[in-house]
């Protein structure tokens, strides 16, 4: 099996530090289905508050003890503060050097960002200045049709999408970092697309599709049959086309799937609470979901400020959720439980009450018709295999 792509580990293991500057919440598209429903061109972070916010982090070394960080820029769309973001970096640089902090050379600066303005000379004289420490992705969704569908330019009528306008920069974006993944979002409009979507995207150079369904609740009755089908049908085209060799898409992983075990299996999802996130008012948040502009019917949950810092009772919380804790009894037995993922965000908004602790399932007949076809899959492939070997050793 020694040529099976698998998706790659995260940087340093998934265990260093995330922090998040939310350095603007305006973007030049509105994707259809983004989470992100207060979106505005007025709050934009002023160097001020970043500054302060770094001073502060950097001033309790004890109190994040983490091998490593990930300086995280999100939006909106990030690039549209690439000034700020570049000073950010560059303060950011010196003081880890001048306080010898342990973070220092052991850092990546972090981008998700839709695209468009990838090859403007700012943003290019940045990566140019940080490539040894940067990671990026650029979000295109498959083919035009699908692309097209939802990532729509912003206040325009009729509706104009914005694929030609990211795919003339994944070119460039692929000769810098060779091995960029990108991320796609699967809403009930889009289904009919996956297949050709994913194979799309492989054939445009891009060897890693992360994927993944919207976690709200949006879904309709047939969804999961629709969602089976078009999951097999890639899986197909995957292995006849031995894809599988070279490319990677997520929704097809060893791991889903399986029965999880309470006691052993029994960790948070996301780390929400061991993250945080400061945006352009100097409030800092267990992760950027639990901002106002990612909620729709609850208050945001501030765990302090640029000023006075973060008051660790407000965390406590976050730090004792796990699997059981959250999830109802069908969550716990399901026979199929593992790879079913939540947000931590989505749940509180979700919720009955106001509390992090009920998980919301509105994924739940989505995720049981991938492992249907993850089975499929692997299934599959391990014929093929099987039958290879034997041809080769006659």
């Amino acid at each position: 099996m020694e040529n099976i792509k698998n998706l790659r580990e995260p940087w340093e293991g998934g265990v260093a530090k995330n922090i998040t500057f939310i350095v603007t919440k305006d973007c030049q598209l509105a994707c259809k289905y983004c989470y992100l429903v207060g979106k505005n061109d007025k709050e934009r972070m002023s160097w001020e508050i970043a500054k302060q916010a770094i001073d502060y982090i950097l001033s309790c070394e004890t109190d994040f003890k983490e091998k490593s960080v990930i300086w995280d820029f999100i939006g909106g769309e990030p690039f549209i503060e690439i000034d700020l973001i570049d000073k950010i970096c560059d303060y950011l640089k010196l003081e880890m050097y001048r306080l010898r902090h342990h973070w220092f050379d052991s850092y990546r600066f972090s981008f998700s960002t839709n695209g468009i303005n990838y090859d403007s000379p700012k943003v290019q004289n940045f990566i140019k200045k940080n490539h040894q420490h940067l990671s990026i992705g650029i979000t295109i969704d498959g083919t035009q049709r699908k692309h097209d569908l939802n990532r729509i330019w912003k206040g325009e009528l009729p509706e104009r999408g914005s694929y030609k306008d990211v795919v003339r920069n994944i070119p460039l974006w692929l000769s810098q970092f060779p091995g960029g993944a990108t991320k796609v979002t699967i809403s009930t409009d889009d289904i009919p697309y996956i297949k050709e979507s994913v194979l799309h995207l492989f054939s445009l150079g891009i060897k890693e599709v992360n994927i993944n369904v919207v976690f709200e609740d949006v879904w309709n009755p047939d969804d999961d049959k629709r969602f089976e089908e078009q999951l097999i049908e890639l899986a197909d085209a995957i292995i006849d086309g031995d894809f599988y060799s070279e490319y990677a898409c997520s929704f097809f992983a060893k791991f889903i799937g399986k029965p999880m075990n309470s006691t052993t299996d029994n960790q948070n999802w996301c780390g929400a609470g061991k993250m945080i996130a400061v945006d352009a008012a100097g409030n800092f948040y267990p992760c950027t979901r639990f901002a106002a502009y990612s909620l729709r019917d609850k208050k945001p949950i501030i765990i302090g400020n640029v000023y006075d810092g973060i008051e660790k009772n407000l965390l406590r919380p976050f730090l004792t959720l796990d699997r059981t804790t959250q999830s109802p009894h069908k969550c716990i037995e399901c026979e199929v439980a593992s790879g079913c993922a939540w947000c931590q965000g989505e749940n509180y908004d979700a919720a009955d009450t106001d509390t992090i602790y009920q998980r919301s399932t509105a994924i739940c007949k989505m995720h049981k018709a991938r492992v249907r076809a993850n089975n499929y899959y692997w299934n599959k492939l391990y014929r093929k295999l099987e039958q290879e070997n034997s041809s080769e050793s006659c």
